[in-house]
């Protein structure tokens, strides 16, 4: 069994914020959903999504919509804390309900919101990979850029996807 955990920006972060029509952004997608294939048939069976807007969900709708063809795979949703979605539109709720519905395992990593429960929760997906698929500018102070690090620290594989470049490394 190998596992891939996903991080990445936030919509507000990128350039096209929260439209999911922008040709950026679904080229973006497309990269995404063509690393996570790729895995797939490199033997990657079981995947960690943090959950937050933006990346995490895109990787994990990806998931979903792979494991139709291939059962085998698996949606872990790994969750900082109870209300992580509390306060987000009412269509992304909704988004993260759906998924979450499809997943299978969902785990929290605090059960109440603290200062430091996201970055919790990236840290325990990074510690159960051993790959972590990131969509990262190379913004230096972000959560995306501290789990980055905590890989390269464990020695755990990194590809990066640069969301502005749509590069790949």
């Amino acid at each position: 069994m190998k596992t891939c955990a996903f991080t990445g920006h936030r919509p507000q972060n990128l350039p096209w914020q929260f439209n999911e029509n922008d040709k950026n952004c679904l080229k973006l997608k497309q990269i995404l959903n063509q690393q996570i294939s790729q895995l797939a048939e490199k033997g990657f069976t079981d995947f960690l999504s943090g959950m937050a807007l933006g990346s995490d969900t895109w990787a994990a709708e990806a998931v979903l919509n792979l494991r139709k063809k291939n059962p085998a795979l698996k949606l872990h949703c790994i969750l900082p804390c109870k209300t992580q979605a509390e306060k987000w539109p009412v269509s992304e709720q909704e988004r993260y309900q759906k998924i979450l519905a499809q997943a299978d395992s969902i785990f929290f990593t605090s059960r109440n919101y603290h200062p430091n429960c996201m970055l919790e929760r990236n840290r325990f997906m990074v510690e159960k990979a051993h790959l972590l698929l990131a969509v990262y500018n190379g913004q230096p102070h972000s959560g995306t850029a501290a789990a980055v690090r905590h890989a390269q620290r464990l020695g755990c594989d990194i590809i990066i996807i640069n969301p502005i470049s749509l590069q790949i490394s």
